[in-house]
């Protein structure tokens, strides 16, 4: 092997040699390291590469093992082709290319499952009837929980572009709530009739909302309509082990599969 060489890669600092740099001599790091292409330095003496740092790691491992490994839960796709496409090694952008297509495969085929719960808790809060006049009064609520799991992540993604919590006096996608790419768990309450705003926000109680219907979930049945609703849309049926649509709201698990 050749001496060792340092590469700062969008400030990433990776080590590796001049042989495995060029390794394929028609791409732009064959260019770059075997003298066609001048490099630039940073103020360590390192070749500078002005490119993402943290995706160059698996265009390196390619470079050594001529094999594509990424994480199962891998989500950065789009960025992974256009660095490919920049180092332009012909044999990665054939490996990444059947990669997409094994992926797409597995996303066709899918299945989505949802755990209910919900119960009946007080809530206690204070009105203010007149300036500086507050009565102490207390309500039931419904509080809602539903833990989602697909081996579609891609549906997740849509599940989340469609339901919202209401927060603060803000809507905010229930995208960032995301356990990891395949999990999913929502906790929400009911409006409560007297319960004022803020104290919503004070007692952290979120609710939960479908857009653009500007739709407010306030039942289990409203909840299970509208996401039997989205999971339809993309493909997905009735698990025919499971119970029928018309029994989903009596049953705590909802399975449905996808076939494509």
């Amino acid at each position: 092997m050749s001496e060792p060489i340092t590469l700062n890669v969008g400030g990433k600092l990776y080590t590796t040699s001049l042989s495995t740099l060029t390794s394929f001599p028609d791409s732009m790091l064959g260019a770059m390291f075997s003298g066609k292409i001048p490099t630039k330095k940073d103020s360590q003496g390192n070749c500078f590469i002005d490119r993402d740092g943290k995706i160059f790691r698996y265009i390196l491992n390619f470079l050594r093992t001529s094999h594509l490994d990424l994480p199962e839960d891998f989500q950065e796709m789009g960025l992974l082709r256009r660095e490919v496409d920049f180092y332009q090694i012909q044999p990665l952008i054939e490996a990444l290319q059947e990669k997409e297509v094994e992926l797409s495969k597995a996303e066709k085929n899918a299945m989505l499952n949802i755990t209910l719960d919900q119960k009946t808790q007080t809530v206690h809060f204070t009105v203010r009837e007149a300036p500086q006049i507050y009565s102490l009064s207390s309500s039931n609520m419904e509080v809602f929980s539903a833990r989602i799991f697909s081996t579609s992540c891609l549906f997740l993604k849509l599940l989340g572009s469609k339901l919202y919590y209401c927060f603060n006096g803000n809507l905010s996608s229930i995208s960032s709530y995301l356990q990891d790419p395949n999990h999913l768990t929502l906790d929400w309450v009911a409006s409560v009739e007297g319960l004022p705003e803020e104290e919503y926000t004070r007692q952290n109680l979120k609710r939960l909302w479908v857009v653009p219907d500007n739709k407010q979930i306030n039942s289990f049945q409203v909840f299970v309509e509208e996401v039997l609703k989205i999971a339809m849309s993309d493909g997905f049926c009735i698990d025919s082990s499971h119970p029928h649509t018309s029994d989903f709201m009596n049953n705590k698990i909802i399975r449905l599969i996808r076939y494509k």
